[in-house]
């Protein structure tokens, strides 16, 4: 999270506008345009330059709107609480997009609650919600003004990322109880080219093809890398293992190259190191090859032969994505199976309004989220016009800042908040004790402040609230407010605004414990969607390439949601050692059934009349029905142990089939079956630990919060 050159463009999109305001005469109207590129700058990123650029354009357009609104609503009490209550509800809802979205929400209804505190004529609105506007251009302009000479520099960057993390675990250990190799980097390479799929330049295709040979390789590496292992297993002293091993290591040497042409690195390597990696890689599969060849018939050697088979396969896809990262080739009819072209505006619209109408109840956290954030904002408003105090727009500020829909992020960022904005007011009275800064210093201090926000604050909240506290007073300052003023006008509504979020949550909270059921019946169900793809892989289809890319990226996703919520439920009150175990164990069992699912993805993408058989697919229909059943039962629905299909049975009669006409059945090793055993043993597993754990008293607690819970349905 930590970048200087965003944090350096950032200082400099605020402090522009203060060096122009004083330099011009008008250092109120430098301000509101230094704070409008303050906004902005919230939105910038090291994504492509075309996401964002349009996501910073959007906050432009709606903190210029919510600057215009507050500005205007300000002399009208009760308009201006009406408009901030459901800014706030408008906000909350944001959540359920995901994205940039809740923090968009987030900045604009800061923006709204600060300029409604600041009354102007209509005229002064618009030329102050204009002035912001310039601001977030501006800093929108500093974000992609590299755009036009490296243009594809942040999806390399996401691709080196993603292929130096195949080589980081090309030669490591393969651990079947943790989430497949990769994953994070794949989902990061795959979202950093969405973009592409309109663009039919060479050099897009070229990217997106560089994104479709890594999918290919870390399935093949999952499998030689599962291969090796049981080998391991079986014998740990067999001799192909090392040859394998070395092959691997040669395999990693080679994705790092690759990703040093993506992203050229100091110690990158030279032409003739390249050519002599691709030599010995070559050497090394012949070596294999040759050694297994003089092995006696045995399951072992057929395990080996398997390895040298998926070797030769990696070997070919590592000399593809090697040709392409040198641009020595020029891909022309890209493989289908991307799954990256766009959606249409018109989809996209839709999605998302279908996605926020299916979260408009109170068995969504979102809603309750947005319900909470709305009755409290109203409240901490009405309580700020109430008092005397001064600055009380901080209060209901500081509300939208600290309230989260999850409990951990709402209290630690409440009591960081709270402890790093008093640290900060105390570094600013110092400061201003010390130094009596002038303008230029100000200015100057300014901009190493919002360095320091941009590049330090991403990492860590607690830094954040101590830095944005002392450059809040210091951006007063140079609108002539007495820093003694703001110090304890901060101090005091922060505070307060920071206990009213922590007891609102406190009362009416939205465990993740209630949520935890929801979110493995998800990654269940995709893992469905995934599993039905791969059998009906077509290569003659395009469509089934887009099918099964959409399916594992869904299966990824949703994995990845899973986790987070388990690592969320862990710091939560309650949170027993038992119900951690229970649930890391229905983890565990889930990435040993995916580890064997990829594998089959990758033996039927090289064979896929290998899955087409009558008893693999009545095997396979009990897997889909197992994984519907499941994820069904922990939605609530009513399911019987005598409902589960008998997949050990299926497996058997499956095995059965496949060893008749045999030639060899000692030295017989069949891939798929193995990996269809390996489905069966997980996929029990997982049941099983599922139908335990709703059979505990830690689950019937979580169906009695829920169902007491306002709202709650049980």
């Amino acid at each position: 999270k930590l970048s200087t050159h965003r944090a350096f463009r950032n200082a400099v999109g605020v402090a522009l506008p203060l060096i122009a305001g004083f330099l011009l005469g008008m250092p109120r109207g430098g301000l509101v345009v230094a704070s409008g590129a303050l906004n902005v700058s919230y939105s910038d990123g090291s994504d492509p330059y075309s996401d964002r650029a349009r996501r910073m354009l959007a906050s432009s357009v709606i903190c210029s709107i919510a600057v215009f609104a507050g500005a205007i609503s300000g002399e009208h009490q009760i308009a201006a609480i009406v408009l901030a209550t459901a800014w706030a509800f408008i906000a909350g809802m944001a959540n359920a997009l995901g994205g940039a979205a809740p923090d968009l929400g987030v900045i604009s209804l800061v923006t709204l609650l600060i300029y409604a505190a600041q009354p102007l004529t209509p005229r002064q609105a618009a030329i102050s919600g204009v002035l912001a506007l310039a601001g977030g251009l501006l800093q929108t302009t500093l974000s992609v003004a590299l755009w036009p000479v490296r243009r594809y520099d942040p999806e390399r960057r996401a691709l080196s990322s993603f292929y130096l993390e195949l080589a980081n675990r090309a030669a490591d250990p393969l651990i079947a109880t943790s989430a497949p190799l990769a994953s994070i980097h794949s989902e990061q390479a795959q979202q950093a080219l969405q973009g592409l799929g309109r663009d039919l330049g060479s050099e897009s295709m070229r990217y997106l093809a560089l994104v479709n040979q890594a999918e290919r390789i870390r399935l093949s590496l999952l499998m030689l890398l599962r291969l090796r292992l049981r080998m391991e297993r079986e014998r740990s002293d067999y001799p192909a293992i090392e040859p394998l091993t070395r092959y691997l290591e040669l395999a990693s040497n080679i994705l790092r190259v690759i990703a040093d042409q993506l992203v050229p690195s100091p110690a990158m390597h030279t032409e003739e190191n390249k050519l002599d990696i691709i030599k010995a890689l070559d050497l090394q599969t012949s070596a294999f090859r040759e050694q297994n060849a003089s092995a006696p018939s045995s399951f072992l050697a057929a395990v080996a032969r398997d390895a040298i088979y998926q070797a030769d396969a990696l070997s070919g896809q590592l000399r593809a994505a090697l040709d392409l990262a040198r641009n020595n080739v020029t891909p022309e009819g890209l493989h289908p199976s991307q799954p990256l072209i766009r959606q249409s505006w018109r989809e996209n619209v839709t999605g998302r309004l279908s996605t926020l109408r299916a979260n408009l109840n109170l068995q969504s956290s979102t809603y309750r989220h947005a319900l909470r954030l709305a009755v409290l904002v109203a409240l901490g408003d009405i309580l700020g016009r109430s008092v005397s105090w001064r600055r009380t727009y901080w209060l209901p500020m500081t509300i939208v800042l600290v309230l989260k829909p999850e409990f951990t992020a709402t209290f630690t960022r409440g009591v960081l908040r709270i402890l790093g904005t008093i640290i900060g007011l105390l570094l600013a009275t110092a400061m201003f004790h010390v130094m009596h800064p002038a303008v230029a210093l100000q200015v100057a201090l300014i901009f190493l402040f919002v360095f320091l926000l941009r590049w330090v604050g991403p990492a860590n909240y607690g830094i954040f609230g101590i830095i944005v506290s002392a450059l809040i007073v210091l951006l007063l300052a140079i609108a002539g407010v007495p820093p003694k003023d703001v110090i304890s006008a901060r101090g005091i509504n922060t505070v307060v605004g920071g206990v009213l979020a922590l007891l609102a949550y406190r009362v009416w909270p939205t465990w993740e414990r209630t949520r935890i059921s929801e979110q493995i019946a998800r990654m269940l169900s995709s893992y469905y969607d995934y599993f039905r793809a791969v059998l009906r892989f077509d290569p003659d289809a395009p469509s089934s390439f887009q099918e099964l890319e959409q399916s594992r990226r869904a299966a990824r996703v949703a994995r990845s949601n899973l986790e987070a919520s388990t690592d969320r439920l862990s710091s939560e009150p309650g949170a027993t050692r038992e119900l951690m175990s229970r649930l890391n164990a229905i983890l565990a069992s889930s990435h040993r059934f995916i580890h064997a699912v990829m594998a089959l993805d990758t033996i039927v993408s090289q064979d896929s009349a290998s899955s087409t058989t009558p008893h693999f697919q009545q095997f396979a229909a009990g897997v889909e029905k197992t994984l519907a059943l499941l994820a069904s039962a922990l939605r609530g629905g009513r399911v019987m142990p005598r409902d589960f299909p008998d997949l050990r049975e299926e497996h058997r009669l499956m095995l059965q089939a496949r060893a008749v006409g045999a030639d060899d059945p000692v030295s017989r090793y069949d891939s798929i079956s193995v990996e269809a055993d390996r489905i069966t043993n997980s996929a029990n597993t997982m049941a099983e630990q599922i139908r335990h754990w709703m059979r505990s008293p830690e689950f019937a607690n979580l169906r009695s919060m829920y169902s007491n819970a306002p709202g709650g349905t049980g």
